[in-house]
C-alpha cells in the first residue's frame, strides 16, 4: 500500500495498522509502502475484498497511551459491513447515512460513538425501522479521510462502541453490584 511519507516513517515491522478500520499487522515495510497478510475470514467479514489497486483507504496507527485520545476507543475489530444509503452535502457539513446490519443497531445510540472505515464519529440519529444510522461529516473529516469519495451503495466497515458490547454481556450474564 503506497501512502503518505509521514505515516510510513512511523510504521515498523510487526506494527498494527488499521486499514479502513481493520487492524492488520505490517509484515514488511519499505520506503513508501507496507504489506500485511489478510485472512480469508477478514475478507469475508469486512469491505476489504471490495478494494482495488489505487482505492483510497483510511490508515491509522495504534494509539499511544501518552497522548490525548480524540474520539472513542476504536480497536480495529470490525463488527459488520454497512452500505451508504444517502449523502446530502451542506454548506458546513455533509449528512451521511448508511444502512447498518440490524443486529448491530442495539449498540448504536444518538450522540453515541461509531467507527466507519475506522473513522471515529458521533452518531446523529438512528432509525430502527429502516436500519439507518446518520452522521454529519465536517469539512476536516472529509478532507482527511476517504469518506469524501464514498458513493451510494459503497460498503463501509462498521465498528460499534466496545463499551456497549461489554455492558450487554455483563447484563446477559447477570452481573450485579457486589459480584
Amino acid at each position: 500500500m503506497a501512502m503518505s511519507p509521514e505515516i510510513i516513517s512511523e510504521i515498523a515491522l510487526g506494527d498494527s495498522v488499521a486499514v479502513n478500520g481493520v487492524c492488520l499487522t505490517a509484515t514488511s515495510v519499505s520506503d513508501n509502502t507496507f504489506t500485511a497478510d489478510v485472512m480469508v475470514q477478514t475478507l469475508s467479514l469486512t469491505s476489504l475484498s471490495a478494494l482495488t489497486v489505487g482505492s483510497p483507504v483510511n490508515l491509522e496507527l495504534a494509539a499511544q497511551l501518552n497522548a490525548r485520545m480524540g474520539g472513542h476507543i476504536v480497536q480495529g475489530h470490525v463488527d459488520g459491513v454497512g452500505s451508504v444509503s444517502s449523502i446530502k452535502p451542506g454548506e458546513k457539513w455533509t449528512e451521511f447515512s448508511l444502512t447498518v446490519p440490524e443486529h448491530l443497531l442495539r449498540y448504536v445510540v444518538a450522540q453515541g460513538s461509531i467507527a466507519l472505515d475506522g473513522v471515529s464519529l458521533t452518531v446523529g440519529s438512528v432509525d430502527d425501522a429502516s436500519c439507518t444510522v446518520t452522521v454529519w461529516l465536517i469539512p476536516e473529516t472529509l478532507a482527511k479521510t476517504n469518506l469524501a469519495s464514498r458513493q451510494l451503495g459503497d460498503l463501509i466497515n462498521i465498528e460499534v462502541d466496545i463499551l456497549a458490547k461489554y455492558v450487554e454481556r455483563m447484563v446477559a450474564k447477570g452481573v450485579t453490584r457486589g459480584e
